[in-house]
């Protein structure tokens, strides 16, 4: 900035001129007047003289904490007068303003927290002393109150213990006063003794006369006090316990549950649980003394150990529930329930089909029936309850389960097959179920039909027509064009009406689970057929280990019923869980009760399940292996049954080197578990008329499980044995591909004996084992480590060709010995 002069400085200061000179002076800088010029140095002095001036007079430091400034401004008004003239008005405004620095309030602030915190404190401190002190007094009371409780303990206790000292000196003088009386009356009654004077004539029991003499008892008295006071006998008698070493061992019976733990069993046997382990050790099986063992091992134990095992059940609990819906009712006709069984594809369903009018057997994948259908069937004949079970060999779970329900049993036989296996097994559920059999030899409009055969071959496993002398009622009918149909339903009525079936109409609803899936939007779905009683909507029900209320019932159509008497098969909903087919469904009086039952249940069924774990030797140590040879799968179908059906098939696929392994099995769709499941057990996903839903597919691309999805049983068997057979170790077989005759031997100092040889049969080669032979007997086996043709290496030597042969470590080859060359060969092979 260039120089200025004083007044052009003091204009842009805003400060009078003589006030400016006035500051330079007192700043020693040395200006004429207002129109010398200064320069930017003395600007800077000046600067610095205000500073210092300024603080020393605000704080005595260097620069000023706070600055007043006062302005003042002029201004003129203009005001009009009356007589139209205008008067002109000065006005000076005049202000003060005073501004402080950042750090002067900051000050000031912390000095003000400084003493709010000095203030909160002492409020605080004197918070705390009145506390304590009111602690103190709370104390003081408390502690006054317990001495004057242990001082009024005291004064009791010494009172009662005054008048119980009271009390045993009274007790003392009346003793002592009893015993002075007592020998006061025996001194007299001696003395009244020597004073008597004995009857010289008087006779004894021993025939002659006695003078019987009393001693001085006084000997006696003193005996018996000095016996009282030296003696310990009588004390030892009277303190002795009443217990006796037993002469023989005690045997108790003891009662054994359907589980037990190893404590508990010790404690029915009044022994230690060391000995029951050291005996169930010995046994070869292994359990720590919580641990449940099953009934089988527990009879055995005790029987080892001298006791009597007495086995009971745990069913009261389930006794209280048949007690709750027993009771005297009335027995009502009811409509017979038939179950079609036969052989796979003999026509089960379709004669069904025909009955009931409808299109069962298209609906089901592959023409098999691989579920159980229940069908309430009004015929013109009455009402018939049919159960359709599968034909194919895996499901034989189901047809034994469709047996014990039912009352009589459709043995369906197609008349061009002839008797076929599963024909005969549904043979032998109907007899072990007890049931009549009724025949129908179906497909009679075939040319091929041949109804003798049946009848033969029936009769061979004790299946005779009533016109052969037998039992068995037979009916020739037609699937296809409904030929015999009529006299089918004929014979079912009078078989029925034969039998007089009967049920309690009234009272509360029993049954069996035909089916149970669990459906998307409607949860565990149950098929029950009903059996006594009347099951109505809302009715609290116990199925196995499942529980729950009747929240809606279907019949076979898909139609909602209110109520299903016996012989009625319906679709319930509202369990808690899906029920495995065969389970005993009951309705109880409450839902708290059927809640109970099931829980029960529940626990019952999980110790049993630990209780018949791996707890021998060999069992344990036949688990540690790895999965080599293992298939392991996790099953995943749309009912109960195909499930147990699928776990079954694929179980007795188990051979001794490839075993097949069940990890889990259930119904529903694959969920995201399900496969975490087999992704960490290394297993495959089958799924039976099932999908993985969003979540599931996702983890499985991820994971890389292997999932494959069935709607026909027989595929899935069919897959999982190729699977197997692939896992087979091959088979190695051995084949003779030539033979060599020893003519002469040459030794060499590098290689050893080598044979000339003469190719006889086959050919040589290099690669191949070898077996050296003498008078057609082995004598060594090993491999060539050299072939030459003259001086020429090669692979291979055929017949008709010399060629010399070097045999790895072995040198006594002689003239005359053959050396027979032969291949390994492996063979796949197949499951038998």
């Amino acid at each position: 900035m260039a120089d200025v002069t004083v007044a052009q400085f003091a204009e842009v200061l805003k400060v009078p001129v003589e006030r400016l000179l006035t500051q330079l002076d007192q700043a020693g800088i040395t200006v004429n007047g207002a129109n010398d010029t200064i320069t930017d140095e003395a600007k800077m002095e000046l600067l610095t003289h205000l500073r210092r001036s300024h603080g020393s007079a605000e704080t005595g430091s260097g620069s000023p904490r706070k600055i007043t400034l006062k302005r003042k401004s002029q201004s003129e008004l203009r005001l009009a007068s009356a007589q139209g003239r205008a008067r002109t008005v000065n006005v000076e405004v005049r202000g003060q303003r005073t501004y402080i620095k950042r750090d002067v309030l900051a000050e000031q602030a912390r000095q003000q927290q400084e003493e709010l915190d000095k203030k909160r404190e002492a409020e605080e401190s004197a918070k705390r002393d009145a506390e304590r002190q009111e602690q103190e007094r709370r104390a003081r009371e408390q502690l006054e109150v317990e001495n004057r409780r242990r001082a009024e303990e005291e004064s009791r206790r010494g009172a009662q213990q005054a008048e119980e000292e009271a009390r045993r000196q009274a007790e003392t003088r009346q003793r002592e006063e009893a015993e002075k009386q007592r020998k006061a009356g025996e001194v007299q009654k001696v003395q009244r003794a020597r004073e008597e004077v004995v009857d010289p004539n008087k006779h004894t029991r021993y025939g002659r006369t006695e003078l019987h003499v009393v001693g001085d008892v006084s000997a006696r008295f003193k005996k018996k006090k000095r016996a009282k006071t030296r003696g310990s006998a009588p004390a030892a008698a009277e303190s002795r316990h009443a217990f006796e070493m037993p002469t023989s061992p005690m045997k108790r019976e003891v009662q054994i549950t359907e589980t037990i733990t190893v404590a508990e069993l010790a404690q029915r046997m009044a022994i230690k649980a060391n000995e029951v382990i050291k005996v169930m050790m010995n046994m070869g099986v292994m359990a720590t003394i919580n641990q449940p063992i099953d009934q089988d091992t527990a009879v055995l134990v005790v029987e080892e150990l001298g006791h009597t095992a007495k086995v009971v059940k745990e069913s009261t609990v389930e006794a209280d529930v048949q007690l709750a819906e027993g009771g005297e009712v009335e027995m009502l006709p009811r409509p017979p329930v038939v179950t079609v069984m036969g052989h796979v594809d003999h026509g089960k369903t379709s004669l069904l089909d025909y009955i009931r009018r409808t299109k069962v057997a298209a609906g089901e994948a592959g023409g098999i029936t691989q579920h159980i259908g229940a069908y309430h069937v009004e015929t013109p004949r009455g009402v018939v309850t049919f159960l359709d079970t599968p034909g194919h060999a895996a499901f034989t779970a189901m047809r034994a389960r469709g047996a014990q329900v039912t009352d009589i049993v459709v043995l369906v036989v197609a008349a061009d097959d002839g008797v076929m296996p599963q024909t005969v097994e549904a043979i032998q559920h109907a007899r072990a179920a007890e049931v009549p059999i009724v025949v129908a030899v179906n497909k009679i409009d075939k040319g091929d039909a041949d109804r003798e055969r049946v009848k033969t071959d029936l009769s061979k496993h004790q299946v005779i027509p009533e016109e052969w002398g037998g039992s068995d009622l037979f009916t020739y009918v037609s699937a296809k064009t409904g030929e015999g149909v009529d006299q089918l339903l004929e014979t079912l009525v009078l078989q029925a009406e034969v039998l007089e079936l009967k049920a309690p109409v009234a009272g509360l609803a029993g049954g069996a689970v035909l089916e149970s899936t669990l459906e998307k939007g409607r949860g565990p779905v149950a098929t029950i057929l009903v059996k006594r009683g009347t099951l109505r909507l809302g009715d609290p029900i116990l199925a196995g280990q499942e529980f729950g209320r009747v929240r809606a019932m279907f019949d076979e159509a898909g139609n909602p019923v209110e109520t299903a008497g016996p012989s009625m098969p319906v679709v319930v909903l509202g369990l808690t869980g899906t029920p495995n087919a065969g389970d005993e469904v009951l309705a109880v009086e409450s839902d708290r009760k059927a809640r109970e039952v099931a829980l029960y249940r529940q626990g019952k069924f999980r110790d049993t399940k630990l209780a018949k774990g791996p707890t021998k030797l060999e069992d344990v140590f036949s688990q540690v292996d790895d999965s080599k040879g293992v298939v392991s799968l996790l099953i995943k179908t749309d009912v109960q049954g195909s499930a147990e059906a699928l776990r079954d098939a694929m179980t007795k696929l188990s051979t001794d080197e490839v075993k097949v392994k069940v990890i889990a099995s259930g119904v529903g769709g694959i969920t995201e578990s399900d496969v975490t499941l087999a992704a960490a057990s290394r297993a495959r996903i089958i799924g039976f008329n099932v999908r993985a839903d969003a979540a599931a597919r996702d983890t499985v691309k991820e994971m890389g499980v292997d999932v494959r999805y069935y709607s026909i049983i027989y595929e899935a068997i069919d897959d999982v044995r190729q699977l197997m057979t692939g896992m087979l170790a091959p088979e190695v077989k051995e084949q003779i591909v030539g033979l060599a005759e020893v003519r002469d031997v040459f030794r060499s100092s590098k290689i050893g004996a080598i044979a000339g040889c003469m190719v006889i049969d086959g050919f040589v080669r290099r690669n191949n084992p070898i077996r050296v032979l003498r008078d057609n007997v082995v004598i060594f086996e090993g491999a060539l480590e050299s072939l030459r043709r003259f001086k020429d290496d090669v692979n291979e030597v055929r017949a008709g060709t010399e060629c010399g042969i070097g045999v790895k470590n072995y040198n006594d080859v002689k003239v005359g010995d053959q050396i027979e060359c032969y291949a390994r060969i492996e063979v796949t092979r197949t499951l038998q």
